[in-house]
């Protein structure tokens, strides 16, 4: 892929060629989960890796922090729209500007960024395929310290159907034209992991397509082949709409993102995910390792 098409992705060619683009916004995304105890996890900035080392020109943006609301139960979940607008106009991003989020590590961090931003009528963003570490392989331009664009103000409208509910995905497990994908893994999803988020198995009727099926050995998304074919097999391409979700709204925008590019026309992301879902002994879960269409 060469240019800029809209699907979500760009090249690290793409990306070194238009780094001297004046609205051209980049940003490391990266958070690291650190074991904790008590677990399952801590949460941890990737902002001294960024100054460490980042994309030349790039600057970062706190996930964690800033693109979350900090008054929610769980981790990660989205603030209101006009906190998420006022967040990244501090943080240079306007319209008018061409976005390009990476991360050091999974690009589950990344893609979630750019699901908020696409879930809030702002189109022109996209991942960088691969991220920092195919960026770093091939010995393209990097630099240390820290940079911030201008801030910049900046408008945004929630774009329907992008976010689910714990309602609408209880509502789609008897209903034939949603398919609802767990971005987990296949052991976590037929609850044989030690890994669970309090109840083991996946959400009653859901299937699997594991978010680490969707890369290539060198990080990048497979092609629209591969990736068609992962989710025909789940019978996802077939459904009106596709619910996708995960621990906890993060590796289903990887999910999300393939889907897009696949050009589903309705897909949606359950920002609670496991982490809520499981917490409620009323909302139905099963086990077992059926991943493909009934």
């Amino acid at each position: 892929m060469a240019d800029w098409d809209g699907r979500g992705l760009v090249t690290t060619a793409w990306l070194e060629e238009n780094l001297a683009d004046p609205d051209l916004r980049v940003f490391d995304t990266t958070v690291h989960l650190r074991p904790a105890t008590p677990g399952p996890y801590r949460i941890e900035s990737g902002r001294a890796d960024y100054e460490a080392s980042h994309v030349r020109g790039a600057a970062f943006l706190d996930l964690a922090v800033d693109l979350s609301n900090p008054e929610a139960a769980l981790p990660f979940t989205r603030p209101s729209l006009d906190r998420l607008a006022h967040a990244l106009g501090d943080a240079g991003v306007k319209r008018g500007s061409r976005v390009v989020v990476y991360s050091t590590t999974t690009p589950m961090w990344a893609t979630r960024v750019w699901w908020m931003l696409r879930a809030s009528g702002f189109d022109d963003v996209a991942v960088l395929d691969g991220g920092f570490p195919k960026w770093i392989a091939e010995g393209r331009p990097v630099e240390a310290g820290a940079l911030r664009y201008a801030a910049a103000d900046l408008s945004l409208v929630a774009q329907p159907g992008a976010w689910a509910d714990k309602h609408a995905v209880l509502a789609a497990i008897d209903d034939g034209a949603v398919c609802t994908i767990n971005a987990l893994s296949p052991s976590v999803h037929s609850g044989e992991s030690p890994t669970n988020y309090g109840r083991k198995g996946h959400i009653k009727g859901s299937r699997n397509v594991p978010y680490a099926a969707l890369l290539k050995a060198d990080g990048t998304y497979q092609d629209d082949a591969e990736l068609r074919a992962l989710f025909a097999g789940v019978g996802a391409l077939e459904r009106p709409r596709v619910i996708c979700y995960c621990g906890g709204g993060i590796s289903a925008t990887m999910d999300a993102l393939a889907l897009t590019r696949l050009g589903h026309p309705s897909v949606a992301v359950y920002d609670g995910s496991m982490s809520e879902w499981s917490r409620d002994p009323d909302l139905p879960m099963e086990t077992g390792s059926q991943t493909s269409a009934a």
